[in-house]
């Protein structure tokens, strides 16, 4: 973190004040970065990323023509990440185009049961049993989402993924053998055999979306509504609806914005297996992964996943301080503060009763669910209103949830 903060430091010192924003950019604007970072949830992260945009004659700037995003990185807790990812609202005349190819192994991924403080977590006992919430999963995504306009500020959304996990115990040699939660989980009938292993599931989805915002990475005013449904109609079908409300209040001029987010996601019809009952539907991949609640993506500070169920509620409140603009590399560059709070909750529980009468102490916690609360702050380096690279720092208010959590990446959450 020293390191960081020096290189900061130095960006500052060096850069020239200026005006914000005072240049049309054109052309490729491509924002290389080694892949160094961290995240409390996954370890340090080494490898390479790179967001590149194409403005063309820059008559749409700030808004870009063609966006890609690669990174292959890997993290020390056993994370590895491939993915490509492209967004456009001119690759299809009218049609605004986000297509998504991952592939994510992870060899620690947190595993604490369903329904959020019904189940288990201990921080003791964490440290103590450092696989004992960890299972491992293999998943490759492929997604392509389509928006067209309605009219006005209003959009239909359709879209489509390819999603393919494998699922187990942890796989490394240091802890082959251990008691875990997945196993017990499997015995207990919570986790059924047809689905211990994982599987493949297409998902299709559809809906409305109604957009005002004047900036899409860094808005500061407007509103963004989405209701999406989206499901399975093969294998073990299963259907959900999605409702996701972000707005952005400015406070004074472009330098300050309340921007917080409402969301909900239910259950409809059928059941998901239980390996994608974290998934959170999104039209667009602010993060790698869109799954919570708990992690980067939704409670931040929150043991990854801590909040699993069939239907959730989650709300996001910050405030957004631009304090610093200047000039680096040629290019337009501003500095934020985002303090923050989080809320969420299981509204639908998962498999609930057989988690009661399971008998197992490690399963069920004999507590019921309530409102998980944290709180933090982060900082961004924006780069042409389009590149943003995001520290933050999250702790939660239940002890239940984890001791705190700190994400050294790209992008706002929402």
């Amino acid at each position: 973190m020293k390191k960081i903060a020096v290189i900061i430091l130095a960006v500052i010192l060096t850069a020239e004040p200026v005006q914000l924003h005072s240049q049309t950019k054109r052309g490729w604007s491509i924002g290389p970065l080694p892949a160094i970072g961290y995240n409390s949830d996954l370890g340090f992260q080494y490898g390479a990323l790179a967001d590149i945009f194409w403005f063309g004659d820059g008559s749409t700037f700030p808004k870009y023509i063609h966006k890609f995003n690669v990174e292959v990185s890997q993290y020390t807790k056993g994370t590895g990440v491939y993915h490509l990812f492209y967004d456009s609202e001119y690759l299809l005349k009218g049609v605004r185009t986000t297509v998504d190819v991952s592939y994510i192994t992870d060899k620690m991924m947190d595993f604490t049961g369903f329904n959020g403080y019904s189940s288990f977590y201990s921080n003791e006992f964490a440290t103590e049993n450092p696989s004992f919430f960890k299972m491992d999963r293999r998943l490759f995504r492929s997604t392509i989402d389509l928006q067209g306009s309605l009219g006005g500020n209003w959009k239909w959304a359709a879209g489509a993924g390819l999603y393919s996990y494998r699922v187990g115990e942890v796989r490394l040699e240091k802890y082959e053998g251990e008691d875990n939660l997945y196993t017990r989980y499997l015995n207990s009938g919570i986790i059924s055999q047809d689905e211990a292993r994982g599987g493949v599931h297409l998902e299709i989805k559809s809906g409305v979306v109604h957009d005002t915002r004047d900036n899409e990475s860094d808005p500061s005013k407007g509103f963004w509504t989405e209701s999406i449904l989206f499901g399975s109609p093969f294998g073990k079908s299963y259907l959900k609806m999605s409702f996701v409300h972000r707005g952005y209040i400015p406070v004074y001029k472009t330098r300050l914005t309340f921007a917080y987010r409402l969301a909900a996601q239910a259950n409809l019809a059928g059941e998901a297996p239980f390996y994608m009952q974290q998934n959170i539907s999104t039209l667009y991949f602010r993060q790698i992964t869109s799954e919570g609640l708990g992690g980067i993506n939704t409670l931040r500070g929150v043991i990854r996943n801590r909040v699993v169920g069939k239907g959730l509620a989650w709300a996001n409140f910050e405030l957004r301080y631009r304090f610093l603009d200047f000039r680096f590399l040629k290019q337009d560059w501003y500095l934020a503060l985002n303090p923050f709070l989080d809320a969420g909750m299981v509204i639908q529980p998962y498999k609930l009763d057989k988690m009661r009468y399971s008998n197992d102490p490690y399963i069920w916690s004999f507590a019921d669910e309530k409102l998980h609360l944290s709180a933090g702050a982060g900082i961004k380096a924006v780069m042409n209103k389009n590149f943003v690279v995001s520290f933050e720092w999250g702790k939660p208010f239940d002890k239940r949830d984890g001791k705190n959590g700190m994400n050294i990446g790209l992008n706002y959450i929402f």
